[in-house]
């Protein structure tokens, strides 16, 4: 059942073709968002276009290369231009590359936190000035359990989600006096496309898994609820927090 929890309020999305991404958009669209849903695969982003919009959703799409602060100014100028305020900022865009300390290539690395963390710094930062004429905004930023704790491996993917973690609670300090809320999300293992193939190769073997006490990954559409508590005003005292949803992954 839904509650219209969103009802009026304009969304941006980033990453919104991947397993979280997409079911944030509908879960969004049905809470009553107007969307800007943002990705580099345009294919597949028309496609979730049309099905929101097929439900009734105001929705916009547009190409966003998170890491490039060009692609971040022409899509803030969009949301200005169609909908003249933004009240709800998503950053879900990610990469990760598996290896350690060691085996992590230079560009592997550059990439990762390129996407992860520059991407995530670009958008606060494109956004901020229409967030703040909202008087009532909410970031979210994806981070990760990998934020929290250590694994032993995805040396530049821990690093982006650490950094992510802690720049969401500068942020959440330095704009909670002018009407924008940020906080971090930190998913545990979710079957989503980019982590799909690992979970296939290893199924329950995979180890995360075996440490996770539900002993099973957890759905997108299980993470997406998370992501709207913090960007409704059901939160509205919430600011500067880790929002963890893994399956009790860190419990222990």
């Amino acid at each position: 059942m839904t509650g219209r929890r969103l009802a009026g309020r304009v969304a941006l999305i980033t990453g919104a073709t991947g397993g979280i991404g997409t079911a944030t958009a509908e879960l969004f669209a049905r809470e009553g968002a107007r969307l800007v849903i943002t990705d580099i695969a345009e294919a597949p982003l028309r496609d979730l276009a049309r099905r929101v919009r097929a439900r009734g959703a105001e929705v916009v799409e547009t190409r966003l290369d998170v890491s490039s602060a060009r692609e971040w100014d022409e899509a803030i100028a969009l949301v200005r231009d169609r909908f003249g305020t933004l009240d709800v900022l998503v950053n879900l865009a990610g990469i990760v590359d598996w290896p350690g300390i060691e085996d992590t290539r230079e560009d592997a690395w550059d990439r990762v936190i390129d996407v992860n963390q520059k991407g995530t710094w670009l958008g606060m930062k494109a956004a901020m000035p229409l967030l703040r004429e909202s008087g009532n905004a909410s970031v979210v930023n994806t981070s990760s359990v990998l934020g929290l704790v250590g694994s032993g491996a995805a040396a530049a993917y821990q690093a982006s989600k650490g950094a992510v973690r802690l720049l969401s609670k500068t942020a959440a300090v330095e704009y909670a006096r002018q009407g924008v809320r940020v906080n971090s999300v930190h998913p545990g293992v979710v079957a989503t496309p980019m982590i799909q193939d690992v979970l296939d190769e290893q199924g329950d073997r995979q180890p995360d898994i075996r440490r996770t006490p539900m002993r099973r990954a957890g759905r997108a559409d299980e993470i997406a609820p998370a992501l709207l508590f913090l960007a409704c005003d059901d939160s509205s005292f919430v600011t500067g927090s880790d929002l963890v949803v893994d399956g009790g992954l860190t419990a222990h």
